[in-house]
């Protein structure tokens, strides 16, 4: 009897290497997705801070509220938004801290910190 019977060929191969190289593949698109998250999150804080800020620099009476309010204005509560806004000198200063999302927003492992400012236009 032959060690390998003519036209079996390479049968059922594509089916073991694919199902070899499935979890590598949905490992790879979750970390990249992380990555994703991570960048967005960076982008939230940044910009929900400098719009606090301006906000803040601007209002004539409750510029803490306002602040506050401008910070968050655009950012759902999944990410756990924490604002801290107060003048510095000339400058109204705002600092919104983030929570790292895993895999999407809610599940949390840390926090990603946005500063921003702008300078005071009261007289």
């Amino acid at each position: 009897m032959p060690a390998r019977r003519p036209g079996r060929g390479d049968r059922g191969q594509v089916a073991i290497e694919f199902v070899g190289m499935v979890p590598l593949i949905l490992l790879l698109v979750a970390a990249v997705w992380e990555c994703v998250l991570i960048g967005y999150a960076f982008s939230l804080a940044g910009n929900a801070a400098d719009e606090g800020a301006r906000a803040g620099a601007v209002a004539e009476e409750g510029a803490h509220d306002a602040c506050t309010a401008a910070a968050g204005e655009h950012i759902g509560d999944a990410w756990g938004m924490h604002a801290d806004c107060g003048p510095s000198g000339d400058i109204y200063k705002a600092t919104v801290t983030l929570k790292i999302p895993v895999l999407y927003p809610g599940l949390n492992f840390g926090e990603i910190t946005g500063t921003g400012g702008a300078a005071m236009e009261k007289e």
